[in-house]
């Protein structure tokens, strides 16, 4: 609570971890709030331009939000196909509409949505995609993947880096230099183009839950060596202290020692090197899957959503398809501010230092 009540203080900080609530908050009710479902397409739409939104009707007066839907026509003078609003009936947009269904939470089987249109109606708040499937929606679901990544890469990377850390400089000599010269070794690979090679040997009848596991193990076992090069040197140190002395002392045994006297001793260093870990899984599972080596269509990530974009005519008539590219910007951005200041917080020296 002291912590949060710190971070609160501070104005970035206090702004960076709202955005990562609300984005958690977003992908984790993601079924709900998106209008359409992970799998919805409509090739006929694809590349519809975000939906135009009226809260004034043709008088002037003030009315309840609605929208037009798009119909396609080829426009000869541009030689290239448009998108018309068919202005001939309006679609409210209403709140817990009933539509496609889902389970909620992968629980609850319902049809209700957080918005929509009326029946018939379409809503594309961030455009479509070549597939015809609504941007805004696969954002969502997209989210899922890119913003869990790193969490559960780093349930791999701390256990392994922590205990092996330990055990290299708690025991020292001959142990902790054989060590310590595979952990350097393992630094040594080049972790991106590991990945890549890795990724593009994966079977191609993997489902994409399936590669999200193994990018998920790929991306632990290749980000512990770094982490367990600092832990060891933290526990040189500690290893001195009196109170472990005293351990030795009354014969508690080495792993006791370590588990449940040294290793918690680290637990701010540990809480500050997870927050700012986590950006670079986030950027790396985007990488993959932007490079077509990750996530696979038709299942989102941000990453293979913003591969559609690299396109010059894209990005000139279609922004709305670097909504992705945004995304990770800010979820990058607002954790490295909120490590920064967890760091400034957790081991004040670290002010003093800058």
């Amino acid at each position: 609570m002291e912590v949060l009540r710190k971070i609160f203080q501070d104005k970035f900080a206090k702004a960076a971890f709202i955005v990562l609530a609300a984005l958690y908050i977003v992908i984790l009710f993601a079924d709900f709030i998106a209008p359409y479902s992970n799998t919805y397409s409509n090739r006929s739409m694809a590349y519809a331009p975000p939906s135009k939104i009226y809260t004034i009707d043709e008088r002037g007066k003030l009315s309840r939000p609605y929208t037009y839907n798009y119909k396609r026509e080829y426009e000869p003078a541009l030689m290239q196909t448009v998108f018309k609003q068919d202005r001939s009936k309006k679609y409210y947009i209403k709140p817990f509409v009933k539509a496609e269904g889902y389970k909620f939470l992968g629980l609850i089987p319902t049809h209700r949505h957080l918005f929509g249109v009326d029946k018939g109606g379409e809503l594309y708040l961030l455009g479509t995609d070549i597939n015809g499937r609504d941007v805004f929606s696969r954002l969502l679901f997209g989210g899922r993947i890119s913003m869990t990544v790193g969490f559960l890469s780093l349930l791999i990377v701390f256990p392994i880096g922590l205990l092996y850390g330990g055990i290299s400089g708690y025991f020292g000599g001959i142990i902790d230099t054989l060590m310590m010269r595979f952990a350097e070794a393992t630094m040594a690979i080049p972790s991106f183009y590991l990945l890549i090679i890795l990724a593009a040997i994966l079977p191609s009848g993997m489902t994409s839950i399936q590669r999200f596991m193994l990018i998920i193990v790929i991306l632990g076992l290749i980000g512990w060596a770094g982490f367990a090069r600092v832990v060891r040197g933290m526990v040189l140190s500690i290893k001195n202290e009196d109170f472990v002395q005293a351990e030795k002392t009354i014969g508690a045994s080495n792993m006791r020692i370590i588990l449940k006297h040294i290793l918690p001793q680290t637990t701010s260093y540990v809480i500050i090197a997870m927050t700012l870990s986590v950006p670079s899984y986030i950027l790396a599972e985007s990488g993959l899957s932007f490079l077509g080596l990750g996530i696979q269509q038709p299942d989102a990530s941000w990453g293979n959503m913003l591969k559609e974009a690299q396109e010059f005519t894209n990005i000139l008539y279609r922004p709305w398809l670097l909504t992705p590219g945004v995304l990770i910007f800010i979820a990058v951005l607002s954790f490295n501010l909120l490590g920064d200041a967890i760091r400034d917080i957790l081991d004040p020296k670290s002010q003093t230092r800058r």
